[in-house]
């Protein structure tokens, strides 16, 4: 298994070897490619395996396209309250709560976001895409904050070959993790919207894998992406005794069932069953 290098000045890190040790161990033998990295946030120490490998993003990439729209908040371009009409050529087809409108109701931008990232509702967050500017304005807030490898691809100029190889949008371990943790640090955009953000990554419908490891008494912001070849999570956890990030990638999986016994969801689990453990 390869540790990988890792930049933005994680190299400063100290790599905590045996809990990296129990985690090679975890994922040798994994049918398909599989990344991840875990930053202690109390004690500064970090495990990174395949930690600069780009992913699909699946729907995480929600927290680049929320971040887009809390930057056109804070500019003043968009109000978090302010009232939308939703029309029938916003409707991205699925089982989304939004796409079940009818044409000319009305819905608040903030629940639109909060559609997004608690029921990772489709249609709202390609909705919000095009309210924050697009792909390409998202990307430019992404490369500002020194993520070279972060990108959205669907719908984004100039990312047609990236979207066919890895769909909606791109990202690494170690990058997705940093995203999470200039959030909690609240340094994207800036401190008010920062905490906005980390309150709304913390209403997530979908627990039944790394965040089911966690006891409901503890704060966890989150957010997941799967797709048939690919399931991913990242998640902040902040309890008593504990804080850290743990992001989990894969793609190329060989296993593409849709149940809780899928293997890179039952690993993802596993993983995070024992962090906690590790933590605590």
């Amino acid at each position: 298994m390869i540790i990988s290098g890792f930049c933005l000045g994680a190299a400063a890190q100290r790599t905590d070897k045996k809990l990296t040790a129990k985690l090679q161990e975890m994922v040798q033998g994994f049918h398909g490619s599989i990344g991840l990295f875990v930053h202690d946030l109390r004690k500064d120490r970090v495990v990174a395996i395949n930690a600069d490998t780009i992913f699909p993003t699946a729907s995480m990439v929600k927290i680049p396209i929320l971040a887009g729209v809390m930057d056109k908040v804070v500019k003043g371009d968009l109000e978090f309250h302010q009232p939308l009409t939703y029309k029938d050529s916003l409707l991205y087809a699925g089982e989304d709560i939004l796409g079940s409108f009818k044409a000319d109701e009305k819905i608040e931008l903030g629940k639109l976001v909060m559609l997004m990232l608690t029921t990772s509702d489709n249609t709202a967050s390609l909705w919000l895409q095009s309210l924050a500017g697009g792909g390409i304005r998202i990307n430019e807030i992404l490369e500002s904050n020194g993520l070279k490898d972060t990108r959205v691809n669907s719908r984004t100029p100039g990312r047609e070959e990236a979207r066919k190889q890895y769909g909606w949008g791109q990202t690494t371990p170690f990058e997705m993790a940093t995203l999470i943790e200039r959030i909690v640090k609240r340094s994207l955009i800036n401190d008010s919207s920062s905490t906005k953000m980390l309150r709304l990554l913390g209403r997530n419908y979908w627990d039944e894998h790394a965040i089911s490891q966690v006891p409901p008494e503890v704060f966890v912001a989150s957010k997941n992406g799967a797709v048939d070849a690919s399931r991913s999570e990242v998640l902040f956890v902040n309890g008593k005794n504990c804080s850290y990030i743990f992001c989990i990638c894969t793609k190329n999986n060989l296993d593409q069932s849709w149940t809780n016994s899928n293997e890179a969801w039952a690993l993802t689990t596993k993983i995070s069953r024992l962090l906690w453990e590790w933590y605590n």
